[in-house]
């Protein structure tokens, strides 16, 4: 039965590939062909349409964007958007080297359009047939001190794949695995290396998906790098560092960003700069910032707060959009993103880049370290203008989940990563979600830096405060194994 869903699930897959290639077909035999220098050559024809076929389905693939299971209805459609929208764009590329003449735009345009409207249609019939056809999986949820785990469930949109049967203590489960009797799926939150190995193990022998939130050592693990040495397989841990072919890719992507950028959006930072200026106060707003290795640096934003907005409070994080502080203006350009891009400047500069973690203040960056020392190895590499926390985290994330998301970053470093983040970027530019209140980037609020470290770290002080005790259950438990 499994087999034949997959079959069935497989072959919606390549429909759904084929459907959105049919416009562009149409647009190449109609118009494209008859103009290249190889006019009805049937070997050009062939190669076009099947790079096409080929490059969208990779793309959409590596993308998320054939799968139902794990993303909501609105990124299937988006990831599919921005996956036909990229292989539209280096299409027309392709076809403009094989023409005699620069080819016109409409023909390409009447495609992506009509793409754009089959693309819902598509990912709405798959999404609901693959969930009339694969009833959710029976789960629970094993935790250890991470707080409303229940939520992280119903928030995510995971209600459809997985029926949660109960949450369980971890101390509760050790003792008693029958609690896995019938389940297909097991969600672990806040677990110490030694009890999730157990589980998962147990897991293992039976044949259970499991889903792990990982901590900070499970993250820098990932990175190692598998060699056979001493008549052993062997991981091998190192600091963050990339290949020179991936530097240098990123670093001349950084260039032609921010400099083309600068010069096709200058007359809106003309517009910007002079309307934030009409109160009298400067354009730019400065503030030091930390990047790679612990350097410091002044970010540069457009000023959205009125002038001395800090003067009194100190450093301390913002409020959100409810800070009366916030100028007119202020609110308008923030709403757009646009207080974001002087920050350009510092990427053509050399002190960010297009995609990393986010640059955070040295104040804050310190309170975390005084409980957190971990929270320094996000300095490993450049600051970012985006980064993989700010793409799938939520703005209401605690900044644990996000350092680890930071460190998931570092330790995969990739071109088709970044390109993947900053298409999904897109994404967050719409969503009114990642704009609401808690803003971590802002530059003030009458919040301390203390108490937001101290919330934020409260849950990994939980986990570690829990520790000695499980341990000590652990070990009753293994002298009486012993004893017995």
């Amino acid at each position: 039965m499994n087999k034949t869903r997959d079959l069935s699930f497989t072959i919606k897959k390549y429909i759904n590939t084929v459907l959105v290639v049919i416009p562009f077909a149409v647009s190449w035999f109609a118009y494209y062909e008859p103009i290249t220098r190889t006019m009805e050559s049937r070997q050009v024809t062939v190669l076009m349409l099947v790079v096409y076929t080929f490059g969208f389905y990779w793309l959409c693939h590596r993308m998320d964007g054939f799968r139902p299971s794990t993303a909501p209805l609105d990124e299937l459609i988006f990831n599919q958007l921005i996956s036909v929208a990229v292989t539209d764009f280096f299409a027309f590329i392709l076809i403009w080297m094989l023409s005699v003449h620069f080819p016109y735009l409409l023909p390409g345009i009447l495609a992506f359009l009509a793409q754009c409207a089959i693309v819902p249609i598509i990912c709405s019939y798959r999404y609901h047939s693959f969930f009339k056809n694969h009833p959710p999986h029976k789960a629970i949820v094993i935790k250890g001190a991470r707080r409303a785990v229940d939520k992280l469930i119903k928030n995510n949109d995971l209600e459809n794949r997985f029926d949660i049967q109960a949450i369980y203590d971890i101390r509760d489960v050790l003792p008693n695995l029958d609690v896995l009797d019938g389940v297909e799926a097991v969600f672990l939150f806040g677990i110490h290396s030694h009890d999730r190995n157990v589980v998962l193990k147990e897991c293992t022998y039976r044949g259970i998906q499991l889903y792990i939130m990982p901590r900070v050592g499970d993250l820098m693990m990932s990175a190692t790098e598998d060699m056979h040495m001493l008549h052993l397989p062997i991981l091998r841990s190192k600091r963050y560092n990339p290949t020179l072919e991936y530097r240098a890719v990123k670093r001349l992507a950084d260039l032609i960003f921010s400099s083309v950028t600068l010069v096709l959006l200058s007359p809106l930072f003309l517009a910007v700069s002079l309307a934030v200026k009409s109160d009298g106060g400067p354009v730019f707003y400065k503030q030091v910032r930390l990047t790679k290795d612990g350097k410091k640096f002044n970010i540069l934003k457009f000023r959205s707060m009125c002038v001395d907005a800090e003067k009194y409070s100190g450093a301390v994080l913002s409020a959100g959009e409810d800070d009366p502080r916030i100028t007119k203006v202020g609110r308008i350009i923030r709403a757009l993103r646009l207080d974001e891009l002087p920050q350009l400047l510092n990427i053509l500069k050399g002190e960010m880049t297009i995609v990393g973690p986010r640059p955070e203040r040295p104040e804050i960056a310190a309170e975390y370290e005084k409980k957190l020392p971990e929270f320094a190895l996000r300095l490993q590499t450049k600051a970012g203008l985006t980064g993989y926390a700010q793409v799938y985290g939520k703005y209401n994330s605690l900044p644990y989940d996000k350092l680890l998301m930071d460190l998931f970053y570092i330790a995969h470093p990739s071109v088709f990563q970044d390109m993947k983040i900053i298409l999904q970027t897109l994404k967050i530019l719409f969503d009114k979600e990642s704009t609401e209140g808690g803003d971590p980037e802002a530059e003030e609020s009458n919040v301390s830096p203390e108490a937001v470290v101290r919330d934020a770290l409260k849950d990994e002080l939980e986990m570690d405060a829990a520790e000695p005790e499980i341990g000590a259950a652990r070990r009753q438990e293994e002298a009486k194994a012993a004893h017995a």
